[in-house]
């Protein structure tokens, strides 16, 4: 695959924890996931995200502007971390927050993933398309920054879950949201009541990943349902957007699901915080995926 690739982290300026790469062959604009100490969504990723989500909007707009095709069409979410896409939200900073009381903190961190994932769920509110791309293991806030996108394209070993119950806690940046509009609600809180993981084959069974791809295969599964998509870009895009008119999902419903996540978050007990305290150092300990849930790797919890 030869395509023409252009950086554009000079335009943008520098990330802390994301890696950006365009496609002008294609309209695409790669974003890598690449945060540190451990593969999660910290709020220097967070906002580098906003960041490259405000760019994304004002090169598009200036084109549409100027009755122009918009040079970005194609947003990827991807990852940097070997065999993982993301272990989801910040445990370390949520450990702290509980303890101190901080309802003010851990409600900035909650609208800092919702600000991120709503656009993603609405194309940025651009005649455009968002993917993520799931290489490894996508849980918990992992999970539901693959549901935000459009398109879910997933390598066959990738794995999926929603671990938050295991400390008394539930996904609160969409998942309920997401899930509802792909599967239904009582498949929805089955999923997030139940713990379990899930293989990328499972959820392509189910409809919620949309692309199935080999291992090692995902950029290139990218690419081909790029290809089939823009000959039919406009029946594509207008059917994304009767998916968001008959279920549509407002920022202001996931904020009030964020604040619900919030009370929940000040009511847990020692023992849900030791838990997450072990959670945090099996992810410090893992270089790759199979985090360990409740005492398992692969498979269901």
């Amino acid at each position: 695959m030869n395509a023409k690739i252009i950086s554009l982290d000079s335009a943008l300026g520098s990330y802390k924890q994301l890696v950006t790469r365009y496609d002008a062959d294609y309209g695409i604009l790669w974003y890598y996931m690449n945060p540190e100490p451990r593969p999660c969504f910290n709020m220097d990723l967070l906002a580098d995200i906003r960041k490259c989500q405000r760019f994304i909007q004002q090169i598009n707009q200036s084109a549409l502007e100027h009755r122009k095709e918009c040079p970005i069409r194609y947003g990827v979410l991807a990852s940097r971390s070997s065999g993982v896409y993301s272990l989801g939200g910040d445990l370390d900073l949520f450990i702290k927050l509980i303890r101190e009381r901080d309802q003010e903190g851990l409600t900035r961190y909650a609208r800092a993933c919702i600000d991120s994932v709503h656009l993603f769920a609405v194309n940025l509110n651009l005649p455009m398309t968002t993917i993520s791309l799931v290489q490894g293991d996508a849980l918990g806030g992992g999970f539901e920054g693959a549901l935000c996108c459009s398109v879910i394209v997933a390598e066959k070993s990738a794995k999926f879950g929603l671990p938050e119950i295991l400390f008394n806690l539930f996904p609160g940046m969409g998942a309920y949201s997401f899930l509802a509009r792909r599967l239904d609600a009582a498949r929805a809180e089955r999923m997030i009541l139940s713990g379990n993981v899930y293989s990328a084959s499972e959820l392509h069974e189910m409809g919620i990943v949309d692309v199935l791809a080999e291992d090692s295969e995902g950029e290139k599964a990218v690419y081909e349902y790029i290809k089939r998509h823009s000959r039919r870009q406009t029946s594509f895009q207008a059917l994304f957007k009767v998916r968001e008119r008959y279920r549509p999902i407002s920022r202001e419903e996931l904020i009030d699901i964020g604040d619900i996540w919030v009370d929940t978050a000040l009511k847990l007990g020692p023992k849900d915080i030791r838990l997450m305290e072990r959670l945090v150092k099996s992810q410090d300990k893992l270089p790759t995926g199979s985090v360990a849930l409740n005492g398992t790797a692969d498979g269901h919890a």
